[in-house]
């Protein structure tokens, strides 16, 4: 059960990173400060994808989406932990 929470995380933590560099580039492409502020600032990215949505919307959804498989790994692997 422990190893296949540990690969959930690893598969949820990967697309999660892919679409965190995906925002980043939309960002980038929007301008330099975009970027720069989705990369340094806390938060911005958040604002980034809520004024940006039509251009933001879909490597933000592949990160929630992501996101799903490496909380029930979380999960599998820290319960097993526990026993």
């Amino acid at each position: 059960m422990e190893m296949m929470g540990t690969i959930l995380m690893l598969i949820g933590g990967i697309g999660m990173f892919v679409g965190g560099i995906w925002l980043l580039i939309v960002a980038f492409q929007e301008s330099i400060l975009w970027g720069l502020g989705c990369l340094f600032v806390p938060f911005v990215g958040l604002i980034f994808v809520v004024m940006h949505w039509e251009n933001a919307a879909k490597p933000f959804l592949v990160q929630i989406v992501f996101l799903v498989p490496y909380l029930a790994g979380l999960f599998m692997a820290g319960s097993s932990m526990m026993q």
